[in-house]
């Protein structure tokens, strides 16, 4: 790539991320990039879900001087791994001295790995963001021997889209909370990724190309598919069903595609790799139990559709993805349970130690419903020896005690603000 070429496209690309943004709101995975770290710093989630200004408000608000790429410019696609180095010097030449560098969607380029590993050996700060969990899960984790700390972000949580939106979080007047259910219907319909908060008119347009961007961008182009149509087919159909427990024989036979099953399950690992989809393994002290029957939910609401409807299956999903935002740091797994006919719907463990047990009802209004889900959660609890749990429920709050077990009813818009 001709050098002064490069170098205007890293100026313009270093006055973009220094312009100021409106309605930046605080993410809690902030706290969890450690710039002064020998390990890289690797931002993954989903397209669109905020890596870049999560990044870009840590470092501007750290002061420091650092090198920005944002790899995913189109005037940067022809770059090699033979290339970085170059970029590199292009860094140097227009910030000065540097020792912290931001890589923004560096996935796209060739070799990147070997590269970021050199400058982690000379002493650099790296912050790398990708969309694709394959930037961890085997080329970074092949080549960096675990000299790099995960941070996963998703799209808004409720509590962000709140922050946002000027929502009392904590108040617990007739007005608050009501205006807390009102922003709740909003999530629950359009979801949290960030630009449909902050332009809630355009949900579905938006939606409507954020899907086939993914599938083209970081699935087809990436694992050189022949063609996305099919892809494209087995998206919309998990999205519109999630969650789901997997059955790749039925759904072979549901879609008719002619995919072979190991054909079917790589397409559905590439869709998790993307972020598109989230996989949540049964709960069993047997691993080779916990591979089996996994059930798959979407990264976010939104994703199942703007014009609503399925509202305990998108309440179930939210509560997921706030579960997933509070235990990943700590390494905790979030399973689901099923046993002797009771389910539960989540639970967090540590290794083999349960830490918490969260069944999810959109309501309770009738007597057998009420009881299925507070024997499930009872159920779960007793098999892995807790003495509570708690039950998410739309509006609905209280407590229940049996057979020793004590069970929470919270309602959704306390819970997923007050952990």
């Amino acid at each position: 790539m001709d050098r002064l070429v490069l170098e205007q496209v890293l100026e313009e690309q270093r006055e973009t991320i220094r312009r100021p943004r409106r309605g930046v709101v605080p993410r809690r995975e902030a706290g969890q990039i450690r710039l002064d770290s020998e390990l890289a710093q690797v931002v993954i989630g989903v397209r669109r879900s905020g890596k870049s200004t999560l990044c870009q408000s840590v470092l501007l608000g750290s002061g420091r001087p650092f090198g920005y790429v944002n790899f995913d410019d189109e005037r940067l696609a022809t770059l090699r791994g033979e290339d970085l180095n170059a970029v590199l010097g292009a860094l140097y030449k227009l910030n000065g001295p540097i020792d912290t560098l931001f890589l923004d969607e560096i996935q796209n380029i060739p070799e990147w790995n070997l590269f970021v590993n050199r400058l982690l050996r000379q002493g650099m700060h790296v912050v790398v963001t990708g969309s694709n969990a394959k930037l961890l899960s085997g080329e970074l984790a092949t080549h960096m021997t675990g000299r790099y700390h995960e941070i996963a972000l998703f799209p808004f949580s409720f509590a962000e889209c709140c922050a946002f939106r000027g929502v009392d979080m904590a108040s617990g007047t007739t007005q608050a909370v009501a205006l807390r259910q009102r922003a709740l219907d909003a999530y629950l319909t359009q979801g949290g990724f960030p630009e449909l908060v902050r332009e809630p008119q355009e949900a579905a347009t938006y939606l409507r190309t954020l899907v086939p961007n993914v599938l083209e961008r970081d699935i087809r182009q990436r694992f050189h598919l022949r063609t996305g149509t099919l892809l494209r087919g087995l998206a919309d159909y998990l999205l519109g069903v999630a969650p789901t427990i997997l059955n790749y024989k039925a759904l072979g036979e549901r879609l008719e595609t002619g995919l072979s099953l190991h054909t079917l399950k790589r397409y559905v690992d590439y869709l998790k790799q993307a972020y598109l989809l989230i996989g949540v393994p049964r709960w069993s002290n047997k691993l080779y139990l916990r591979l089996r029957n996994e059930k798959v939910y979407p990264v976010d609401v939104g994703l199942m559709g703007t014009q609503g409807g399925n509202w305990g299956w998108r309440l179930e999903t939210v509560v997921l993805l706030e579960l997933l935002r509070r235990h990943r740091p700590f390494g905790r797994d979030v399973l689901y349970f099923r046993e002797n006919r009771s389910e539960a719907d989540f639970v967090v463990c540590q290794g083999r130690d349960a830490v918490e047990i969260v069944q999810v009802a959109y309501a309770l209004g009738e007597p057998r419903l009420r009881a299925r889900e507070l024997n499930g959660a009872v159920a779960a609890a007793k098999a892995l020896r807790r003495a509570e749990a708690t039950l998410v429920t739309y509006a609905d709050s209280g407590e229940a005690c049996i057979d020793g077990v004590t069970v929470r009813i919270r309602p959704a818009h306390e819970w997923l603000c007050t952990p």
